[in-house]
């Protein structure tokens, strides 16, 4: 409740821009470690897609990637 530290599900790893143009975010899914890029424009359009290895698989942040019990 009140006063309980919640962790985040979604981390920032790293944010680019393009000047007055466009962002982009790499963000991790911290209980799978995926990691996803997320691009918006300043303009209300955006996407989000996984980042994927040289054989098509997502990139894993083992960092943060929750580890199975």
């Amino acid at each position: 409740m009140f006063g309980e530290k919640k962790e985040n599900r979604f981390v920032k790893l790293s944010i680019e821009g393009v000047k007055d143009v466009a962002c982009m975010q790499v963000v991790v899914d911290t209980w799978t470690g995926i990691q996803y890029l997320f691009a918006e424009s300043f303009g209300n359009a955006g996407g989000l897609t996984a980042l994927l290895d040289e054989d098509g698989k997502p990139l894993i942040c083992e960092e943060y990637r929750r580890k199975k019990e």
